[in-house]
């Protein structure tokens, strides 16, 4: 497998990010969690992934916190990958992906499902970013700071 230079320490939350969870597989792995997938075979079945490839990716999201182990459910001596806090906070990330495939998609018609909210049945609406004060933000609206420096407790 290819050495992939690791963020893990640059400066920018979005390299930090990309570190953690950015590869192809690792999102898609995520995205079968969020469906109920816990299984290795399941996750297999459903990705057609090779087992080398998705032993490295789900021991990497085990690594990262984004997913942990439990004996499985059902008292077979499987082990279930579950999705934690970190995981599941995956979920506007997911979320965004798919809305901005839906939109700008050169082929959106093959896109096999949509997202509803359960309660209403009704598609999601585009998730959008707001300013503290609620103002619909652009890029053009945002800029980047130096984050200001911790305070210090003295004894």
């Amino acid at each position: 497998m290819v050495k992939r230079t690791s963020f893990e320490h640059d400066a920018c939350p979005i390299a930090r990010s990309l570190n953690a969870i950015g590869d192809w597989w690792s999102m898609l792995i995520i995205r079968e969690a969020w469906f109920g997938v816990s299984r290795f075979g399941e996750f297999q079945k459903k990705l057609g992934l090779a087992k080398n490839i998705l032993t490295v990716r789900l021991r990497a999201l085990v690594d990262e916190g984004i997913l942990t182990t439990a004996p499985a459910s059902d008292g077979s001596a499987y082990l279930d990958y579950l999705l934690t806090p970190k995981g599941r906070g995956v979920f506007p990330i997911l979320v965004a992906l798919r809305q901005w495939s839906e939109e700008f998609d050169a082929r959106p018609e093959e896109i096999a499902t949509i997202l509803v909210d359960k309660q209403t049945g009704r598609p999601v609406r585009k998730l959008e970013l707001h300013s503290e004060d609620g103002r619909l933000l652009t890029p053009a609206d945002t800029a980047l700071r130096p984050r200001p420096a911790a305070k210090r407790v003295t004894a």
